[in-house]
């Protein structure tokens, strides 16, 4: 019960506390305006292939919830968004689910109303390799994702405060699962340090969750009744700054969904312009689902789609990936970034990964 009380938890305070109070940094990127985009709308191509199945939209509902009977009719009424749409959908960790052989209906609702789509499942990097296996066979998962939150754990009474031989682990579940492996973040970003670590050892796939969107260590202190101040209150690396990180670490073949704070189709063309394959979002879509059920989730995302084909159609890009090519002007803390960081900031602003 205690589990169940704290997934019914983290919902009221993501809900109450909503993003930040860390900025993404979209605001400062640039795009040029290109007066010669020689593009037919007609020609512009949304479609994404991930995992092996085409997505309509290239898109992700991200990790939201699950673990409880609570919950089900909110990764219902997701799955039935993300089949409406052809978008991929990721559920909550389930860690708890593997662990204690409870809440399975929470997530095996999400394959029952999107059959065919990409479905992630979620772990947590503490997790067996065995645990991981059942986490993917209650999905029948396209892919893994493994999630990385030390900020949360520290600041959760009940959480996990030694992350000692997490690497290790995370190469037993990579190797014990017969899906690709997603290493996520959960709001705090990946740096370029951790990218190459990751690498080094074989990872591919990732998903940055920067900070700016949705934060748990602030949900995990309003449980108990606390407020976070100082470094504390917007610890990690804002979107944009991880996925400069990632742009600069990741290989062409490398996988990346771009997440934390993205909420407007200005948001994810940028960041499809800093090297995403796809863009996810959770905070802002749990809020959508809760006041508006799947029409207004499904109304959201249609919009988007509209509106990112504007974007793609004044830049003279036909998919979204044509937009890494795109050049870009960095201003204000990010360029600062980029120069502490030792980046080369021309090449940055001509071409990412």
């Amino acid at each position: 019960m205690k589990r169940a009380q704290r997934k019914l938890e983290h919902i009221k305070y993501a809900l109450e506390l909503g993003d930040g109070p860390r900025s993404t940094h979209f605001e400062d990127i640039r795009f040029l305006h290109n007066c010669l985009p020689e593009i037919n709308p007609a020609d512009i191509v949304l479609s994404v292939e991930v995992f092996g199945k085409q997505l309509r939209l290239p898109f992700l509902i991200d990790a939201i919830t699950g673990g409880t009977d609570s919950v089900t009719d909110v990764n219902a009424k997701l799955s039935q968004a993300a089949a409406k749409l052809g978008i991929a959908m990721a559920v909550g960790s389930q860690y708890g689910a593997v662990r204690d052989g409870k809440g399975y209906a929470s997530y095996e609702v999400v394959r029952k109303h999107n059959p065919d789509g990409v479905i992630i499942a979620n772990i947590s990097a503490l997790a067996t390799p065995a645990q991981a296996c059942e986490a993917v066979k209650m999905l029948n998962a396209d892919a893994l994702e493994v999630h990385l939150n030390p900020a949360q754990e520290l600041f959760m009474g009940e959480g996990d405060k030694d992350f000692k031989g997490l690497m290790d682990n995370l190469l037993r579940i990579r190797d014990g699962v017969e899906v690709p492996v997603i290493v996520k973040e959960t709001g705090c970003g990946i740096a370029t340090e951790e990218y190459a670590r990751l690498k080094a050892q074989g990872f591919t796939h990732f998903n940055c969750a920067g900070a700016g969107g949705t934060n748990f260590p602030a949900i995990e202190a309003s449980r108990y009744g606390k407020e976070l101040a100082g470094d504390f209150a917007g610890w990690g690396l804002p979107t944009v700054w991880t996925l400069l990180d990632s742009a600069v670490t990741c290989n062409e073949g490398d996988f990346l969904i771009a997440s934390g704070g993205i909420r407007n189709a200005s948001d994810i063309a940028k960041a499809f312009a800093l090297g995403a394959d796809v863009v996810g979002m959770a905070g802002n879509v749990l809020r959508l689902v809760h006041e508006g059920g799947v029409e207004a989730v499904t109304t959201y995302f249609e919009t988007l789609a509209e509106q990112l084909t504007r974007y793609l159609l004044l830049l003279g890009a036909k998919t979204p990936k044509d937009l890494r090519n795109v050049p870009v002007i960095y201003s204000g803390e990010t360029a600062n970034y980029i120069a502490n960081r030792g980046y080369d900031l021309a090449a940055l602003s001509k071409n990412r990964r």
